[in-house]
């Protein structure tokens, strides 16, 4: 069959070694190799020990059969966990463990790609400078890229032409998965998370600083903190992507999408429960349903959102609003009918594994819930002068901190302005989340060590030669990208970058830089580990702000720099690896990846730039807070205040010793002897639930709040609890059969109806209608943000007489 661009003679791709097909093929394998099957089952239950995604009774199997005598019993257990299919349900129920050859690297997913990817990251851009936002996100461009490529198959001539050598078409063969999935990629590699995260400094510096350093400067900054992440993925590999154990949860939903499309067959009763509808039909009314259904919390009937009937009742009660508001509350009775409360800062609670959401729910309450009634009813940190939750910083007066009146023109701290204006207080819950993330991050380093020094060590030195899945097996028969095509991308993006934050007026150092480039580095494993085996990321912004805050004080410019590449790089390699994930299970050629990924980041910077440039040159009165179309641009309002807070006054006034906050660093040391203590009696009672407490998850899992609320997890888990717990168990064929299609149709549906709404009633500024249920909800405290106990009289403060 003819590929797009590629060499006829390069058509086919190279020979895996044949896999046995059946335990006999094994035990005879095995015979004529003369090699005992005993030392790939320690090598499995060594590696897996801790694995808790891997089911125990299978777990179990592998201890009985390494003791036992039995050849044809371990050929058994090893056939099943390792070359039948995979050893974990969710992968085994929802990728196939063939492969359906097919080529992908085609003029027609390269098109497609490519236009998707300059569409969505157009808009995701021009709409992120406005306020209500709207973004388009990968499992819409996995539904439009559907359509797409099939209208290609009816429209395009197949007629084939040889270029220099190459033959190629421009409809080779029908629309196929391999091609969805590059498309997909590109997409996912562009947009991930959003748009460029180096786009905020380019706003704050511009509209804010009054800094406008050329096209150059930009171009070079966003494409090297948007790619430098790729090279870093490449070469974690072998600890994120090939291991069996790394599922990747959130990609099974983009995989079982990818089958329901080009797969409209109907399903087997027998292994469903009773069902025989096909996942395409199950799809396609799940999203029906959603895309109606949103139209009424989402337009009609907005009290369905935040269904906080208790503070309806008393509307204007202090302490009924804190307990049970879902806004600026502890959300104490999680009801709602909103998709978008339960996923828009967690994502669908379907995919993660229920000891993941488990552990997120308990740390909630335990460290948010419970701590925030600690804090708050004894009057520590000055709490009842301010609201339980939210995202603001606060003065003395209870007002929101005013970050110009502590500034000099130079835009560095005057600390005489400072020291007669007010320190800085923070709402209860975001305090508490700053000292949680400091646990967070001692945490997750003592816990890899504790759980997965050993298999890291092992995996380094094995490299793809490790023990291998039925899916890494099909995946060597494909020309491997080479490590130095990954180091080459990192060490040229690296001194780039270097160039770019020293060439111009940053107040950046070679020095700072290294530093700011080692914490992902330090971090990208440790964190991915947690986030590949439960699809929850930990972050770093928290730490990056932190460590410049001490390291280059007075240096917001700096900071703003030294947070977006520490941070984002990390976050970058992981988008990167969940999409190398995706090609794995898709069987996509790893060389076609690369390709993909590379070039849609590259292109996407540039585009973003461009759409960036075109707004601050286009839009009038951009990001002031009257502007006429709501471009107000939140999202670099937050960073610019975040880089004053951190880069001008400082964590050192803020989280010092005798300060405020100081409390907080105790937790770096909390974080560092929780996960000592579980490992130890987990060692001592292995097969109980202390195998499954994840303190980094516990901790980290937290990390949303604010702006997501303790209201927002609680609706979240018990979603997850319904769906992972209850519906996986009383049924488990309908769960592998239809659970991921379902969060897949729920998301789509969401995203299409909002689009939808967005477009034709917020834009035309059509108000929703003006009942009870659109207008008397938002009066009460919680949604006002002013459940606060102590109101501060004018002319008087609360708080220390002296600071600095």
């Amino acid at each position: 069959m003819v590929l797009g661009f590629r060499k006829k003679a390069a058509a086919e791709p190279i020979e895996a070694p044949a896999l046995p097909t059946s335990v006999e093929d094994s035990k005879k394998q095995a015979e004529t190799t003369g090699v005992a099957q005993t030392t790939g089952l320690k090598k499995f239950q060594k590696a897996h020990r801790w694995d808790l995604n891997l089911p125990v009774q299978k777990l179990a199997a592998v201890d009985t059969a390494v003791v036992s005598d039995d050849l044809e019993k371990k050929l058994n257990v090893e056939h099943t966990l390792l070359e039948e299919n995979s050893p974990y349900p969710e992968v085994a129920a929802t990728v196939r463990n063939y492969d359906e050859e097919a080529p992908c690297n085609t003029i027609r997913a390269w098109t497609i790609g490519l236009l998707l990817t300059t569409i969505a990251c157009s808009i995701n851009m021009l709409f992120s400078l406005r306020n209500p936002s709207i973004s388009i996100t990968t499992y819409v461009v996995q539904l439009v890229a559907y359509p797409l490529g099939r209208g290609w198959d009816l429209i395009m001539p197949k007629k084939t032409f040889n270029t220099f050598g190459y033959k190629w078409s421009f409809n080779p063969h029908p629309f196929n998965m391999k091609e969805h999935t590059i498309i997909v990629v590109m997409a996912n590699a562009s947009f991930a998370g959003g748009v460029a995260y180096a786009t905020d400094i380019l706003l704050a510096q511009e509209v804010f600083y009054k800094q406008f350093f050329g096209w150059w400067f930009q171009l070079l900054l966003v494409i090297t903190s948007q790619m430098i992440g790729f090279g870093m993925a490449g070469i974690v590999r072998r600890f994120l992507v090939w291991p069996s154990a790394m599922i990747w949860p959130s990609t099974l939903v983009n995989c079982s999408m990818f089958y329901a499309l080009h797969d409209h067959k109907e399903s087997d009763p027998a292994e469903t429960n009773g069902w025989s509808i096909g996942k395409y039909r199950w799809f396609l009314y799940v999203f029906t349903v959603s895309f109606v259904w949103y139209w009424f919390p989402g337009w009609i009937a907005q009290f369905l959102s935040y269904f906080v009937f208790a503070c309806w009742i008393a509307p204007q009660n202090t302490i009924v609003n804190q307990i049970f508001g879902g806004v600026s509350g502890l959300g104490l009775i999680p009801i709602t009918f909103d998709w978008t409360i339960i996923t828009s800062f967690l994502t669908s609670p379907l995919i993660y594994p229920f000891f993941a959401i488990a552990n997120m729910v308990a740390g909630v309450f335990i460290f948010i819930f419970l701590s925030a009634v600690g804090v708050a009813y004894t009057g520590s940190l000055y709490s009842e002068y301010l609201p339980m939750q939210d995202s603001q910083s606060y003065d003395n007066t209870g007002q929101i901190y005013d970050v110009h009146r502590v500034m000099t023109p130079e835009l560095t701290l005057d600390v005489a302005a400072y020291e007669s204006y007010s320190p800085l207080f923070l709402s209860t819950n975001f305090a508490l989340c700053y000292g949680i993330s400091f646990a967070t991050i001692s945490a997750v380093i003592v816990h890899t060590v504790l759980y997965n020094g050993r298999e890291i060590w092992e995996r380094a030195k094995l490299a793809r030669n490790q023990d291998a899945d039925v899916h890494l097996k099909m995946m060597r028969k494909y020309p491997d990208s080479p490590d130095w095509w990954y180091a080459v991308l990192y060490i040229v993006l690296f001194a780039l970058a270097l160039t770019t934050v020293l060439y111009w007026d940053t107040h950046m150092t070679w020095w700072g830089f290294i530093v700011c480039m080692l914490i992902p580095v330090v971090f990208l494993v440790p964190i991915g580990l947690v986030q590949a085996v439960t699809n929850w990321q930990l972050g770093l912004n928290v730490l990056t702000e932190f460590i410049v805050g001490y390291m280059l004080p007075g240096r917001p410019i700096a900071m703003m720099i030294f947070k977006t590449f520490g941070y984002i790089t990390m976050a970058q390699a992981l988008y990167f690896s969940q999409d190398l994930k995706m090609g794995h299970y898709m069987k996509v050629p790893p060389r076609t990846m690369f390709s993909a990924q590379v070039i849609a980041v590259f292109w996407s910077s540039i585009v973003q730039v461009a759409v960036y440039n075109w707004a601050l040159g286009n839009i009038r009165n951009i990001c002031s807070d009257d502007q006429a179309d709501s471009y107000t641009c939140p999202g670099a309002k937050v960073f610019y205040t975040a880089s004053v807070v951190w880069g001008a006054i400082g964590p050192g006034r803020i989280f010092g010793p005798g300060k405020i906050y100081g409390v907080m660093q105790w937790y770096w040391l909390l974080g560092a002897l929780l996960p000592v203590t579980s490992y130890i009696m987990a060692r001592r009672w292995p097969n109980s639930w202390l195998r499954y407490v994840h303190w980094p998850l516990m901790l980290g899992g937290t990390g949303w709040i604010p702006p997501a609320t303790v209201y927002t997890y609680l609706c979240w888990g018990l979603v997850g609890f319904i769906f992972n717990f209850l519906i996986k168990r009383r049924w488990p064929g309908w769960w592998m059969q239809y659970n991921y299609i379902t969060s897949a149709g729920l998301d789509t549906g969401l995203f299409i109806s909002t689009i939808v709404i967005f477009f034709t009633l917020y834009l035309t500024n059509t108000k929703p209608p003006q009942w009870w249920g659109n207008v008397d909800i938002f009066n009460t405290k919680d949604m006002t943000d002013t459940a606060i106990r102590k109101v501060v009289a004018p002319g008087e403060t609360f708080g220390p007489k002296t600071w600095n």
